[in-house]
């Protein structure tokens, strides 16, 4: 299941129940999405482990007959094929400790029953875009020089979203794991355009992505006279212990440890996980500096498997 087969927004639905399957597909249909859907969980996953055309995101209900929606959800995160696939769980179950199984077992994006159909609207569309930027990301890789794996420190400094994405592909070659570092490195550095340098709050993002108007508003932020000058510096060094990588907005800073964990109170929001998701996923750790408009992230080298093992 590779990138080049995600042409068409196709999405997986599992969901044992008829009417609320029936109403998904007809809502995510009328969005333009090419939807499949399952009953239950055992077909569901013979799909996915398959060559047929690959999906943006899959949407599972929690409570499915035979193997429950959860353990579905494990198996695609053990899977390194399917992994990076963003989940949507489907539950009626809102009390925290449901909830904090579903982050453990790898849910970014839930959605409660009944369903909201605005809300199913707006997590799906995040979704769908954070697995296309993904792959972008990947097509970026597999076309970079080998040569950037030689890359042992240096400085960079960028203004836009698009170039924050050319460069977390460029760096990333340079690291042990580069389709892991690729994820959480290029929410960081996103990160630091639209939330540090454009300003742009945790509501505000809510409201724009609910009328998909993201992309619109960091354009014109970018366009104004007091943004105009401001970059996001990034520092990049490799020793044969670590590679660090720093990255300073011009931004006042935010209250960055409650983003750190993907908390219940937030589970339901259509954003919000990039941070704990490039702790979890991409580095070793990352160290915030107050007031917060600096990051390390490290990759300790001793923990991964080099794919450059005479470099550096």
């Amino acid at each position: 299941m590779t990138a080049s087969g995600l042409g068409v927004s196709r999405l997986l639905l599992v969901e044992d129940d008829e009417a609320a399957r029936e109403l998904v597909e007809a809502l995510l249909g009328e969005e333009g999405y090419e939807v499949e859907s399952y009953r239950e969980s055992e077909a569901a996953w013979e799909r996915l482990s398959s060559d047929g055309p690959p999906f943006h995101a899959v949407l599972l209900d929690r409570q499915l007959p035979g193997a429950d929606g959860l353990e579905l959800l494990r198996r695609i995160k053990r899977d390194a094929a399917l992994a990076t696939t963003p989940v949507i769980l489907q539950t009626a179950l809102a009390d925290r400790t449901s909830m904090l199984e579903g982050v453990a077992a790898g849910a970014y994006y839930y959605v409660a029953k009944p369903i909201d159909r605005d809300l199913l609207r707006t997590v799906v569309a995040s979704a769908v875009e954070d697995q296309s930027r993904y792959h972008a990301l990947q097509d970026a890789l597999e076309r970079g020089a080998e040569a950037v794996a030689t890359l042992q420190e240096g400085v960079f400094r960028f203004r836009t979203v698009t170039q924050a994405s050319a460069l977390a592909s460029l760096l990333s070659q340079a690291c042990p794991d580069a389709e892991r570092t690729v994820v959480g490195l290029g929410e960081l550095l996103v990160n630091a355009v639209e939330h540090g340098n454009l300003g742009i709050s945790y509501e505000e993002k809510t409201q724009l992505l609910a009328r998909g108007t993201w992309a619109a508003e960091v354009e014109r932020r970018l366009a104004l006279p007091e943004n105009c000058d401001k970059r996001v510096e990034v520092r990049f060094s490799k020793s044969a212990e670590r590679i660090s990588i720093s990255i300073q907005d011009e931004g006042p800073g935010f209250e960055w440890r409650r983003f750190l964990t993907i908390s219940p109170e937030r589970v339901f929001h259509s954003h919000g996980r990039g941070i704990a998701m490039a702790g979890q996923l991409s580095f070793d750790r990352l160290e915030f500096h107050d007031p917060g408009n600096r990051v390390t992230a490290i990759l300790e080298r001793n923990r991964h498997v080099d794919r450059h093992p005479s470099q550096g």
